[in-house]
């Protein structure tokens, strides 16, 4: 099996583009890797595309309609459907799923292991999960994909802004998504398991407020207490209330104020020396958080009057 990892290149290959489309990967504790692409050609390469083989399965929200699409199963023409924009769709790589291009494409793709799945069950206690219901030719009205989609869509398009936390927390999500909604898979109640304990409390968010920048990875963080990826980040927000990237974010914000009442101290290296990609990504946040911008706020901590600015 391919790693994620390869995944923009495989991508590249597989619809003939100028360059490989950039990729978010979440990586699991066994190895295993999650990701997401966007594939975007307005005056693509026309023929069959090439294959993607593989032991997983391709998840794919369309962005833009594709009539009269050409499918094409085991290099076979297997059906012509129309493709819609915001639906759905899920492929068997171990099928090698394949299509004519002849028009203009727009999609995120989700690449998805089988051993993904195995492992979310074997870890939860589970049942295995058997085949995804993929039904070639069949668009879904996933309004959750959507919204995930769209999130991980902005992650593409401003990675500065996508911390490995934010990636791996929306990974989780789909993964379990996808694995309850399509193969069946019925998790056992998380109550029962409860939050993690007040020293491994502690040493979680002592570890989440020495990098703010975000580069560690919820399974990092989570092998420190030999949790899965999912066991831990359910448990952190049962232990604080937020999952563990909202909660990085609050202690971002909460550096920022601290900085800020220092008068002389630009918005924008305060926005960088705690984390953020810059300052407007620092306004976004801290207007969501707080209510007001980051200068506004600043003004009525320090107590400047607006004909002082």
């Amino acid at each position: 099996m391919a790693l994620a990892g390869t995944f923009g290149q495989r991508v590249k290959r597989q619809l003939s583009l100028a360059d490989a489309p950039p990729s978010l990967i979440a990586r699991s504790r066994r190895g295993v890797d999650v990701a997401v692409t966007e594939t975007l050609n307005s005056e693509p390469v026309e023929g069959l595309s090439g294959s993607l083989a593989d032991d997983a399965y391709l998840v794919s929200l369309k962005l833009q309609d594709y009539p009269d699409c050409e499918l094409w199963e085991h290099g076979k023409c297997f059906t012509k459907t129309d493709v819609r924009a915001g639906t759905t769709y899920l492929y068997d790589l171990r099928h090698d799923p394949r299509f004519v291009i002849d028009k203009p494409f727009h999609s995120v793709h989700f690449y998805l292991p089988r051993l993904t799945l195995d492992g979310i069950a074997r870890e939860a206690r589970t049942p295995p999960i058997g085949d995804l219901a993929c039904r070639y030719g069949f668009g879904h009205d996933d309004e959750i994909m959507r919204h995930v989609g769209a999130l991980m869509l902005e992650g593409l398009r401003r990675p500065a802004e996508a911390n490995q936390l934010f990636i791996d927390h929306m990974m989780l999500a789909f993964t379990a998504h996808i694995a309850q909604t399509y193969g069946g898979w019925q998790r056992v109640a998380d109550a029962a398991r409860g939050g993690l304990s007040p020293w491994q409390v502690r040493r979680a968010c002592e570890r989440l407020d020495s990098d703010l920048g975000g580069t560690l990875s919820l399974q990092q963080i989570a092998a420190e207490f030999d949790l899965s990826v999912s066991h831990f980040s359910r448990a952190f927000r049962i232990s604080t209330g937020l999952p563990p990237h909202q909660w990085l974010l609050r202690q971002r914000v909460k550096a920022a104020k601290q900085l800020m009442t220092l008068r002389d101290l630009p918005l924008s290296e305060i926005a960088i020396s705690v984390g953020f990609a810059n300052q407007s990504h620092l306004t976004k946040v801290f207007s969501a958080q707080v209510g007001v911008s980051p200068a506004a706020w600043r003004r009525e901590a320090l107590g400047i009057r607006d004909s002082e600015t």
